[in-house]
């Protein structure tokens, strides 16, 4: 700030002095013929004006007084050569002056960081940040200083991003950065990501659920990169891939000129456009826009012996960087780059902190070559930081970086205003963010199109109009929202337990993992906040944390009503084993359920034939029970009254077919006919149709799964020594509003017809049964 307030002051002192030269030329010149018409009263001979500030070829000029007029007693001919000296020493000050405005404008224009040189030792605050009423005229203004205006940043013009992402948590990271991004942005914006197989499968479908107008998306092979920076040992907890900034220049396209490279670990509290608009100021050779570091890492005064990687005083953080690719590729920044890694690993040996030890070491050698951000663009929360001397008020902040490998537990004066930042976006509804930017044309997306087609031919005034549209929305989905690793067996008999759930069911998972060893696919139907909430009950859970092989999938909230089948459909896409059991979360598995499933798929052939196997559901009205732990002690609770079959009391056709009085005394598996409203819990092949979208809430949902399992010609076998137990609970918003909405069960029913219909158009003269099924039920 001291800089701009003598910056300003010289500005002002320059501006006053070029308005008053002419002023003060022009008094004296009068002066002087006033004088000269009363000369006879004057004391003193006639005045001449020396300054310092009018000087021509550094020689003083002398101003002497004009006479009064050509007419004049005194007026002779030296006069008039005085005269005609006089004007053209008038012209020749005028046009120094505009030589000295010329010069004043363009310092005017020049960024401070330019005058005092690439490198500094203090965090200025003096450029750069962006005023928002002016950016919302495309102008991006100085944060703390008036003095000229920024370039502009066109309102429809793209801004590119791009961000290195691997693994499953690293993904939850982006997504918050993104947030924050959407949050503020008024550009179109194109990210770059490279990753590896796992994060683009999980953030494409991200983004091909969120459906972000002017958002483009694409993803380069990071697994393919491994071999540029393999070679170079690397300490830092990033891995490899903490390395693959320094090969974008060959990695992004080559028509790209300019990019914005983000950790994921950044938080934007501003437009993105602003920093965007920077690129605008770099000079000659500058082709790297980096903060200075904000730690004394590269001073090497942390520890005893701490030896760091040579850098240009405190050295430069990439968490942010402004590259300008066209001209780093015309520079050979890939052989610069390597030369200078090459040279100080013989003696480094590795790089501590990656990517960002080799950028330093080659601005080290070439500091022509960055440009300075000011340290407001990159407000590093390392420890050892020194991000409080960035600022003088938290409000000015435009990025946050928690570069600590603490992350959110970093100790900082003013971390807890970071933290509620953070927070902000991380449980910010990502649904709002899905706003179009007017006057932006964006380019055509099918999946859209199609969406606004099928929306288009439902009648808004059908009182089943929300229950249709239901079936057409995108939800968002965030998959493999923890880390996973599983790998099938290798006899190709493995079956993955699949289940849905929303947050008030979330006390079943740990029972669940108790009760079934194999792998599980969840699907939860969360909002952003919701999500976070579960990621600290999981993440405080020893069951849950010492399981690797549970997926869960994030399905983010929209509509009024629950998508059951949408999330059955979620997780049964993401099962990874030949096998399925389709359950539901409060069912708990008998113990040992897993491996005698393994086996009855090898007993009964399931590869290659058609089988539903069915595992015969139980309930008990004790939220405490003694979990049988075989057949027998299973049966003695049936006959004591402690467990019942499930919903025999309030529905018996739903699992009547399964033949309870024949399981009691089987001891082989044994076949059971399709019956109306039959909906049993079954272990089928992955490549079983999916659950039918129409039906959402409560009803009908599996009921329609099993009819048309039965339309594919599905054999139905009973297993005779397995079983799994519903565990009480309150009843669910869906149930109530079913029993208690007229509307809602006239819509079901209504539903139904239409999926009986579709059945009829598919299957042909097979589907019959049901409708005869369905009239004499």
């Amino acid at each position: 700030m001291l800089g701009v307030c003598r910056g300003r002051r010289k500005f002002l002192a320059a501006s006053l002095t070029l308005l008053c030269i002419p002023a003060i030329t022009w008094l004296y010149l009068f002066a002087g013929s006033f004088e000269g018409s009363s000369q006879d009263v004057s004391l003193g001979p006639p005045l001449h004006i020396q300054s310092p500030m009018f000087r021509t070829h550094g020689k003083p000029v002398s101003l002497s007084p004009l006479e009064a007029q050509p007419h004049s007693p005194r007026y002779t001919a030296s006069s008039q050569r005085e005269r005609e000296s006089l004007e053209v020493r008038v012209r020749e000050v005028e046009e120094e002056n505009r030589a000295l405005r010329r010069q004043l404008s363009l310092a005017q224009g020049r960024s401070p960081s330019h005058r005092r040189g690439n490198h500094s030792k203090t965090y200025s605050m003096e450029e750069g940040t962006g005023d928002s009423e002016n950016l919302r005229a495309g102008i991006v203004a100085g944060n703390s200083s008036e003095c000229g205006q920024q370039p502009v940043v066109e309102k429809c013009e793209t801004i590119h991003v791009a961000i290195v992402c691997a693994g499953y948590n690293a993904s939850r990271d982006v997504v918050t950065l993104v947030k924050s991004v959407l949050f503020h942005r008024r550009n179109p914006l194109h990210f770059h990501l490279i990753a590896d197989s796992i994060a683009e499968q999980i953030l494409a479908t991200l983004f091909q659920t969120w459906m972000v107008p002017a958002v483009r998306v694409d993803f380069y092979n990071a697994d393919e990169l491994k071999s540029e920076v393999s070679w170079i040992p690397n300490k830092h907890y990033s891995g490899i891939y903490g390395l693959m900034k320094l090969v974008l220049t060959k990695t992004l396209p080559a028509n790209l000129e300019r990019v914005i490279v983000l950790d994921t670990d950044i938080t934007f509290a501003t437009d993105i456009a602003e920093l965007w608009a920077v690129f605008h100021k770099f000079k000659g050779q500058q082709v790297l826009g980096l903060v200075e570091n904000q730690s004394d890492w590269y001073l090497g005064n942390l520890w005893k012996n701490h030896r760091p990687w040579p850098a240009l005083g405190r050295g430069y953080n990439t968490g942010v960087i402004l590259l300008l690719l066209d001209k780093l590729r015309k520079m050979k920044w890939e052989q610069m780059w390597r030369l200078t890694a090459e040279r100080e690993l013989m003696g480094m040996l590795s790089t501590s902190l990656a990517d960002q030890d080799i950028f330093n070491a080659v601005i080290k050698q070439n500091p022509f070559l960055v440009y300075q951000l000011p340290c407001f663009w990159n407000v590093q929360l390392s420890d050892h930081t020194r991000s409080e001397q960035c600022y003088r008020d938290v409000s000015d902040l435009k990025v946050i970086h928690w570069n600590s490998p603490k992350k959110l537990r970093v100790k900082n004066k003013h971390v807890e205003f970071f933290r509620n930042l953070y927070l902000t976006f991380l449980e910010y509804d990502g649904n709002l963010l899905r706003r179009e930017l007017f006057g932006c044309p964006s380019e055509a997306d099918v999946n859209s199109e199609n969406l606004q087609k099928q929306l288009s031919e439902l009648d808004e005034d059908d009182l089943c109009y929300e229950f249709r549209r239901e079936r057409f929305t995108v939800h968002r989905t965030h998959l493999y929202f923890l880390h996973y690793e599983y790998e099938p067996a290798s006899d190709n008999t493995d079956v993955t337990l699949v289940a849905q759930l929303s947050m008030d069911r979330l006390q079943m998972l740990e029972a669940i993992c108790k009760h079934w060893e194999g792998p599980v696919s969840l699907a939860l139907y969360l909002s952003d906040a919701e999500a976070q909430q579960f990621l600290r009950y999981a993440q405080g859970s020893e069951v849950l944390m010492g399981r690797h092989n549970v997926a869960y999938h994030i399905v983010y909230k929209e509509g009024q009503f629950y998508p059951v089948n949408l999330l059955r459909n979620v997780a049964m896409k993401h099962v990874g084993t030949p096998y399925m059991f389709l359950s539901d979360i409060d069912f708990l598995p008998m113990y040992g359920l897993y491996e005698y499933l393994r086996k009855s798929v090898i007993q009964l052939d399931l590869a290659n034939t058609k089988k539903a196997m069915i595992v015969p559901a139980f309930e008990t009205l004790r939220y405490r029970l003694s979990f049988p732990k075989s057949k027998a002690e299973l049966l003695s609770m049936l006959d004591m009254g402690t467990l019942f079959t499930f919903r025999y009391h309030v529905w018996t056709k739903g699992h009547a077919p399964t033949n309870f009085a024949k399981w009691r005394t089987a001891t082989t598996p044994y076949r059971v006919e399709w019956e109306a409203d039959f909906e049993p819990y079954v272990v089928v092949r992955r490549d079983c149709p999916e659950y039918d979208r129409r039906f959402v809430g409560f009803g009908w949902n599996k009921v329609a799964h099993i009819m048309e399992l039965d339309a594919q010609e599905y054999e139905f076998i009973v297993l005779p020594n397995a079983y799994m137990i519903h565990m009480p609970h309150a009843p669910s918003f869906d149930i109530t509003k079913f029993r208690s909405n007229k509307q809602y069960r006239i819509c079901l029913k209504t539903l139904k017809e239409e999926f009986q219909q579709d059945m009829s158009r598919r299957y042909g003269f097979a589907a019959l049964k049901y409708l005869t099924a369905e009239n004499n039920s």
